[in-house]
């Protein structure tokens, strides 16, 4: 597995997962973006520094993303967000796309408290934040809503004296 900053060329496979139901229920979004404006968003987003997207690759093909969003360096905090394209998911790819993402924003960005948010009702993922270290901080409920109905968020956080790698 290797991650590598989001790059144009990349858009295609983002156009895939953002127009995905099922990918953009786990991040509580609308399955609906053109590619217009997907482009028009990378062109405004390229030089914000507070977010950082990357791809993670397996075999040189595109496996998902992991993206710091909400970058605060005065309190030197963000938001962490991870999908994993469905033909790569069961490898492992999602602890080790969310393992990279936080190294980068604690050791290169200097972060001290890395947080998410998370559907209660996805186990698997829950389990792969806290074998990283993250800790349930609170319950947001009915939170989101998304394929019909609203679901429940924990919000997990973690600390750099608290990241187990992998």
């Amino acid at each position: 597995m290797n991650i590598r900053p989001l790059a144009k060329a990349d858009l295609p496979h983002i156009y895939q997962q953002k127009n995905s139901r099922s990918v953009m229920a786990l991040w509580f979004e609308e399955p609906y973006t053109s590619y217009d404006e997907l482009s028009l968003l990378y062109d405004r987003h390229i030089l914000d520094q507070s977010e950082r997207r990357f791809v993670i690759e397996e075999e040189n093909a595109f496996a998902g993303v992991v993206e710091l969003v909400d970058i605060n360096t005065i309190h030197r905090h963000c938001e962490i967000q991870i999908i994993i394209d469905p033909n790569f998911q069961g490898k492992g790819l999602a602890q080790a796309g969310m393992a990279a993402g936080l190294e980068y924003a604690l050791d290169v960005l200097n972060l001290h408290k890395i947080y998410l948010y998370v559907d209660v009702e996805n186990a698997a993922a829950i389990h792969i934040y806290q074998k990283l270290g993250f800790q349930e901080e609170g319950r947001l409920r009915q939170h989101y809503y998304a394929e019909g109905q609203y679901h429940d968020s924990y919000l997990m956080g973690l600390f750099r004296d608290e990241f187990q790698k992998p």
